[in-house]
């Protein structure tokens, strides 16, 4: 089928205002590439740091500088679920390489903190530039000119985004992405947010709230809810850097240790000392982008990518904002029921045909460009398949023609919404997004006073003191970049989404982030410019009337354009956000960061 007009409309937008960017970057990357091992260029005593500790056999192939030698950077800690399994993957991976006459070494570790544990506390203004000390960490890993390719081991929120960025300043290596899966099902998402509710509520002690929670995260792998780590997942395979169909495949199994080690043998086939050359750049490519934002919003994807993948695309020198989410948007149905935009977790997404069936039913509607690079040769559509094992080896077939259960993942003829999960809205407040996949129609027009708040605590406990029994729009404002981190503001759902229950109108308007798991309440969030940085937010007062409009698109401050315009924004003492909890180490990355809508950046990337 031919492609969208729309579609392609934005494509060549995107290519035509990144042509200087983009072209100075291919450029830098084409310069590094080289038909022999890099390390070649190392003196004798460079090279025999590097390969002093290895075994007697790698240490051969190392001096003779003629096979791969791969590069592991892996996010591996015990404390996260999702990274616990890859303790074992550098083992599997140097076992495969050696299988086929190539080495690989473990290059460095890079910082995983986890959102679930930090959400609410101090930690989580650390989180979200904890991404680019995961970049800058992949960079270190790879300056050695020791490799050949690339293995990035990670899955969740900042991670991925991080060693993605990080390892296009490496742009000249082929890369592929090694995932760990989802954990298996637990307590039934729906079930969890009924009673952090009742928690909110003081229905349920906290007793009662733990043994859920403990029930929902039971084991190893990546939540089960479709969030940021999740939709981070869905991106490396729909953007061509993973192995087909390897996103939702559960850890402790048979085929995700295959997975692993035929990533090491197809990453040492890819690299420029063989026959099939395939450098990351190559693979993130503008159309690459592009089909990224297209299974964010066929997918109902995390918000946090409205932040993450701008960062990533102007690592490979490509230039995206919101009006391009918002045009792709337009045009791309919800084709994925998963929690929060529905009842199911990821396992059941993949049980229906996961990945494989979504990337087909897309190529047919032609909302995908299947002319792009990925890890395993031209053309999206090798990852149209779903994968098995044959004999005890790795093998794909093709994937379903037809979804498995239709209450999950649809079709593009009978989609669960004409368009996608994420709008960009915009007026005299600024620019910002919201995520309606999981906003009942009914809520996504909320016309209220304002009540402003300055932190989630001080509306939690006006909830508490039952303050907030009436229609309202909570301002909660300085939670941008550079007043405290941008933490994200899931610690406020619960609250929220009771008084919704009750009858209320009530949103949030914000210039702090949500979670990727952003329900049934309606949140303007990233408001850009952000307070700190002169934003209009910062001129709302408690009483003004706010107008949130998902379906036309608007966010204003219903104040006469006489009173607004002479109004003054209003600051407030941050002083609190700037220290303790490891927060005084990150002041240079809050001073310089850019604004959400061009990646919350604090490197000196194209705009």
């Amino acid at each position: 089928m031919s492609l969208h007009p729309r579609l392609v409309e934005v494509t060549e937008r995107i290519v035509q205002k990144s042509k200087p960017s983009r072209g100075d970057y291919l450029a830098r990357v084409a310069a590094w590439a080289a038909k022999e091992p890099v390390r070649k260029g190392l003196s004798c005593t460079n090279l025999a740091h590097a390969y002093a500790a290895s075994p007697a056999g790698d240490k051969i192939m190392l001096r003779e500088q003629r096979q791969p030698n791969l590069a592991i950077v892996s996010a591996y800690n015990d404390m996260l679920s999702a990274h616990q399994p890859l303790e074992q993957y550098p083992e599997i991976i140097k076992a495969a390489a050696r299988e086929v006459g190539a080495t690989a070494q473990f290059a460095g570790g890079v910082p995983a903190m986890c959102d679930g544990v930090t959400q609410g506390q101090a930690g989580m203004e650390l989180s979200l530039f904890s991404r680019d000390v995961i970049a800058m960490s992949t960079a270190v890993a790879l300056s050695h000119q020791m490799f050949d390719a690339t293995l990035c081991l990670g899955v969740c929120d900042k991670i991925v985004p991080g060693l993605l960025i990080g390892a296009l300043q490496f742009g000249h290596l082929p890369t592929v992405f090694v995932p760990a899966g989802p954990m298996v099902s637990g307590l039934e998402n729906k079930e969890k947010a009924r009673i952090r509710q009742l928690y909110a509520e003081g229905k349920i002690d906290r007793n009662g709230l733990l043994e859920a929670e403990e029930k929902s995260y039971h084991g190893a792998g990546t939540c089960t809810f479709y969030g940021t780590a999740n939709s981070n997942q869905m991106l490396m395979e729909i953007m061509g850097l993973h192995l087909p169909s390897s996103a939702f495949v559960n850890p402790g199994t048979p085929l995700r240790a295959a997975f692993t080690a035929e990533a090491a043998k197809r990453v040492a086939a890819i690299t420029a000392l063989g026959n099939e050359y395939i450098p990351l750049a190559e693979v993130i490519s503008e159309k690459a982008i592009v089909n990224g934002l297209v299974g964010l919003m066929a997918t109902g994807g995390s918000t946090n990518h409205a932040i993450h993948l701008i960062a990533i695309a102007a690592a490979a020198g490509i230039v995206i904002d919101w009006t391009d989410f918002d045009d792709i948007s337009a045009i791309v149905p919800l084709l994925a029921k998963v929690y929060p935009n529905g009842g199911a977790d990821v396992n059941h997404f993949h049980a229906a045909g996961g990945m494989g069936y979504l990337i087909a039913e897309l190529l047919k509607a032609g909302l995908l460009h299947d002319d792009v690079q990925t890890v395993m040769g031209p053309g999206l559509h090798r990852y149209a398949v779903e994968p098995h094992l044959q004999d005890g080896q790795l093998a794909w077939r093709a994937a379903p023609s037809e979804s498995q259960d239709k209450s999950v993942l649809s079709s593009a003829a009978a989609p669960f919404q004409s368009d996608g999960g994420l709008r960009l809205v915009q007026g005299n407040l600024g620019r910002a997004v919201i995520k309606v996949s999981a906003v009942a129609p009914a809520h996504r027009i909320v016309e209220a006073p304002a009540i402003v708040f300055d932190s989630q605590d001080a509306l939690i406990d006006a909830f508490k003191r039952g303050e907030l029994e009436k229609d309202f729009v909570a301002v909660i404002r300085f939670q941008g970049p550079r007043a405290n981190g941008m933490p994200e503001l899931h610690k406020l759902t619960p609250s929220l989404g009771v008084l919704q229950d009750r009858g209320f109108k009530v949103a949030m308007v914000t210039d702090g982030r949500m979670s990727g798991a952003s329900g049934k309440v309606p949140a303007a969030i990233h408001i850009t410019p952000e307070c700190l940085a002169g934003g209009p937010l910062a001129k709302v007062r408690t009483g003004d009337l706010i107008r949130l409009d998902a379906e036309a698109g608007t966010l204003q401050a219903l104040v006469p354009a006489a009173v607004w315009d002479a109004r003054e924004a209003e600051q407030v003492d941050i002083s609190a956000n700037q220290f303790g909890y490891g927060r005084d180490l990150f002041a240079v990355f809050r001073h310089v960061a850019s604004g959400a809508e061009q990646g919350a950046m604090s490197f000196m990337l194209p705009r």
